[in-house]
Order: structure tokens, then C-alpha cells, then sequence
């Protein structure tokens, strides 16, 4: 009996002196025990939904059970305000949209700071749009355009998918970085713009490539650039906006964030896994198909992103006085 005590004492003790960092890593090895909860910002299904859903069916072999919930409503504030407020262990996540980096600068009384408030997990990918015009616009190059739209200021209608979307400030800080005046038309999403753009009741939109593509191969919309930095595989002709207005980059995008406060073990093992499926092509064939293009990193690289991005729509909504 004494040595069964004292044996007890000794590995009470021994227990005892391991570090805390040690117990913890001990405890985040064991993550998940429990259904994990990614909350989508928008209604069943659309693109970002299509995507909450590869992800949770990747990850569930691998963590275990992860349930998609749309959380739609207040463009995406909603969801991303229950994520903040939830507990920061890692069972309550957000598919992060690029709204997360333009809603600080659209609405005044929001009751949360994404930058502060959020913990980077792992980008996704980005969603290049293209600049899209009538036909009987005369201007065939981004340059023809911009002369265009100087001649014909404030005569010229953009059609966008909304106050403040992407779409929308895309258009807008080609406008700032152009020198040019053009009427923001919003409609109830880009699906409701095209017919009226078709028809030449709206001259220019700025739009999600896939969507765009049928009538640009159909010869019913000509195509002048793309959003993002370099061309895009799909489009290899057309030029980038950035190749005439040096450091134009627009483009939507998607990833995984989390409370502040989780543990730092549990977003790493999420980074990892996400990053995973990101290498995975099967997973990347998937992306291609939505007009999306990958975008992998650390949680540091997305933190570093999402700042960038907040700061850059700030200046743009500054400039354009656009309100929710």
C-alpha cells in the first residue's frame, strides 16, 4: 500500500512539472471531439455556398463531422458577428468573403471589428471578374475606353450587382484610379444586370468570369481586361487592367476565420488540412470550374491579405461616397 502511495506521489509530481505548453499541445491533439459548424454568409446555393460545402466534405474524413450553416442577411454581418461572438475553440468557423474586408467602410454601427476581432485561419481563392462592355461601345482596349469615358463623363451607366458588392467597388476604383465618370446602376445581383446590359441600356459592368463567359465567346459582350494582377489562363488574350493602370487589383475572395482567441495548435492543424485540399486536384478542378484561383498561405499570410484589402476598399467607398 505505502508503495503504491508514494508511486502516486511521484507521478502526481512528475505530472506536475511538465510544461503548460506541453499539456496544451496535448489537449489540441485531440481536436476535433465534436461536430465543427462553418457558417456561410449567404443563402443555400450559391457560388460561396457551393464552396462551404467541397471544404466541409473534405474536412470531415479528416476532423470529423463538419455542418455547413447559411447564416444569410445584413450582407453577410450577420454570420460573421454569431462567428465573432462564439466560443474560441475551434468548432465555429467562417467562410470569409471579400465583404468581410468592404462592410468596415459601408457601415457605420457595425458591432464588431473583423480586424481585431477575427482570427486568420487559411485562404481559398480569389474570384477574377472581367470588364465587360457592349458591343456598341466604340473602345476595344482598356485605353480606348478610358479616352471614351473622358469624353462622354457622366453619360456612360455601369451596371453592378449591388451597393458596396464587389462588382460594385471593382467598378469604382477603376473609376478613382482612371480619372473617370461613370453612373453606378445597382440591381438586385449580377444576374439581373446582364439583360439591360445586353440591350445597351448599360454600357460597362465589371463581372465574375464565369458568368460572363457564354457571352463573351457568343460575341455579345466584348471583354477589355481582367480584374486581377496577371491574365488568367482561361482568357490568355486578354490583357490585365493592371498592365495599363499599374496597381488596379480587384477581385473577390474566399477563406476560413475563426474567433480571436483560438488556440493557436487548432488553426494551424486547420491551415494544414485547408492547404491540403488546396493541393489536392480533384479539389483545385473543382475551384477552376467556379472561376476561381487558388490562394494558399500561413494564417499570417491571410491576416496580412485581409488588412490590405480593408485598407484599399476604405480609400475606394471613401472616394466613390458610397453608403449601405
Amino acid at each position: 500500500m505505502e508503495f503504491s502511495r508514494r508511486h502516486f506521489i511521484q507521478m502526481a509530481a512528475a505530472l506536475a512539472a511538465i510544461p503548460a505548453s506541453t499539456q496544451h499541445v496535448a489537449a489540441a491533439d485531440v481536436y476535433p471531439s465534436r461536430p465543427i459548424h462553418l457558417i456561410v454568409q449567404v443563402p443555400a446555393g450559391g457560388s460561396p455556398d457551393i464552396i462551404g460545402r467541397l471544404f466541409a466534405d473534405w474536412l470531415s474524413p479528416r476532423l470529423g463531422t463538419v455542418i455547413v450553416e447559411n447564416k444569410a442577411g445584413a450582407s453577410g454581418n450577420l454570420a460573421t458577428e454569431l462567428v465573432l461572438r462564439a466560443a474560441p475553440d475551434g468548432y465555429t468557423l467562417l467562410l470569409a468573403m471579400s465583404s468581410n474586408a468592404i462592410n468596415p467602410a459601408l457601415y457605420d454601427n457595425l458591432n464588431f471589428n473583423f480586424l481585431r476581432e477575427a482570427a486568420p485561419v487559411a485562404s481559398i481563392a480569389t474570384i477574377p471578374l472581367v470588364m465587360v462592355v457592349n458591343p456598341a461601345v466604340p473602345a476595344k482596349t482598356i485605353p480606348e475606353f478610358i479616352t471614351y469615358a473622358k469624353a462622354n463623363a457622366g453619360q456612360i451607366n455601369m451596371a453592378t450587382s449591388g451597393v458596396g458588392t464587389p462588382l460594385h467597388v471593382a467598378g469604382e476604383l477603376f473609376k478613382m484610379m482612371a480619372g473617370v465618370n461613370m453612373i453606378a446602376v445597382a440591381y438586385r445581383g449580377e444576374a439581373s444586370a446582364f439583360p439591360d446590359l445586353l440591350s445597351g441600356r448599360m454600357q460597362v459592368m465589371f463581372s465574375v468570369m464565369p458568368s460572363s463567359l457564354p457571352y463573351i465567346r457568343a460575341g455579345k459582350l466584348r471583354v477589355l481586361g481582367v480584374t486581377t494582377v496577371k491574365r488568367q489562363e482561361v482568357l490568355p488574350d486578354v490583357p490585365a487592367i493592371a498592365e495599363f493602370l499599374p496597381g488596379y487589383d480587384a477581385a473577390g475572395w474566399y477563406g476560413i476565420a475563426a474567433p480571436k482567441g483560438t488556440p493557436a495548435d487548432i488553426v494551424n492543424k486547420l491551415n494544414g488540412e485547408i492547404n491540403a485540399a488546396l493541393a489536392d486536384p480533384a479539389m483545385r478542378k473543382r475551384l477552376d470550374d467556379l472561376g476561381c484561383a487558388v490562394f494558399s498561405g500561413t494564417p499570417d499570410d491571410f491576416g496580412t491579405f485581409i488588412a490590405k484589402e480593408t485598407a484599399k476598399w476604405a480609400q475606394v467607398v471613401k472616394f466613390a461616397g458610397i453608403k449601405a
